[in-house]
């Protein structure tokens, strides 16, 4: 199976999901840094989509551009975060079971 995480290094959540997926048998795990490769506005719509999720579900709202975001709509939250990838949370986990938020890390799970 087939594994990308959208993967920030410094954020330990996201670092615990990609421990999971590099401790699950038989996982090959392709891991894309999203801050230096973001991915386009119709990838990340289409991330969301596959979660179940709304993009205001996916804004790390503990940004400071976050904040101008909170009466948004969701096409503007999701230019804002092809704009400054910073403001996605993360991770971000997809396989061909579906998509995952890795908050807790633990919900990746669920598409392994």
């Amino acid at each position: 199976m087939k594994a990308t995480i959208w993967h920030n290094p410094r954020c330990s959540k996201s670092r615990e999901a990609l421990a999971i997926l590099k401790e699950t048998p038989g996982v090959e795990v392709e891991v894309i840094e999203y801050l230096k490769t973001p991915p386009t506005r119709a990838r990340l719509a289409a991330l969301y989509a596959r979660a179940g999720m709304t993009p205001r579900e996916g804004l790390r709202k503990a940004e400071d551009g976050a904040k101008a975001l909170l009466g948004a709509n969701d096409d503007t939250i999701l230019d804002a975060m092809v704009a400054d990838p910073i403001l996605i949370e993360r991770a971000l986990v997809e396989t061909d079971k579906g998509v995952r938020l890795g908050r807790p890390p633990e919900r990746i799970r669920e598409i392994l």
